[in-house]
């Protein structure tokens, strides 16, 4: 590796998103297993993510997000976003640290909101890893096709399906294919914490056992 790839490195390593993690839990006195007892996320993940041997989730990025007392826009890149018009083709696009995935914003940070949107460009072959968290998620699916797993069935997916489920259920997707896929992604991003999972579903006015296609 030459000389300026190492250095390339190092400034990754010191703003990558698992740095910028450490260094937030470490400013208010957190352990690992503080954090993981706070956001609903096992203590040996939340090591591979500092060590960037794991990328999360949005879902999941928002849970340790909130439990460090921070916005989930702290831990990623993402676009200035003046009002709710967003155009086609010309929306700035982003990425959690060291995932190949690319986001474009499509919601916007209103005050008081809980819903977010953005449109998810999928390389081929991608895999993300499986989650459940307090909320929901909505995904519809603009182009391609993925395979998402919610609750131990899957659901394969192509262009014009939609599906609607309770992040307490485990759920995973991926892009099996050789073509890129993109999907209008749809959730609530401010999650309570870990362990009332119930009383989140009943907030929400829906049944704790719900998973709903929203397409035969």
């Amino acid at each position: 590796m030459s000389t300026e790839q190492q250095k390339t490195e190092q400034r990754k390593d010191v703003n990558g998103l698992g740095a910028r993690m450490r260094r937030q839990r470490q400013r208010q006195s957190m352990t690992l297993q503080q954090l993981g007892a706070a956001s609903g996320v096992s203590v040996g993940y939340l090591s591979q993510v500092e060590r960037d041997r794991a990328t999360p989730t949005l879902g999941t990025l928002s849970q340790i997000a909130q439990a460090l007392g921070q916005n989930v826009d702290y831990f990623i890149r993402t676009p200035e976003v003046a009002d709710s018009f967003t155009r086609d083709g010309t929306r700035p696009r982003f990425s959690v640290s060291g995932s190949s995935v690319e986001y474009e914003q499509v919601g916007v940070n209103m005050p008081g909101h809980e819903m977010t949107s953005f449109v998810l460009n999928v390389p081929p072959g991608y895999e993300s890893e499986q989650v459940k968290h307090i909320g929901e998620e909505i995904i519809y699916i603009l182009e391609g096709e993925i395979a998402q797993r919610v609750g131990g069935r899957e659901y394969i997916m192509t262009q014009g399906d939609s599906l609607h489920y309770l992040g307490e259920k485990p759920h995973s997707w991926s892009n099996k294919t050789d073509h890129p896929a993109r999907i209008l992604w749809v959730g609530r991003m401010q999650y309570q914490k870990s362990g009332d999972l119930a009383q989140g579903a009943a907030e929400n006015g829906i049944p704790a056992k719900e998973l709903v296609p929203l397409r035969p």
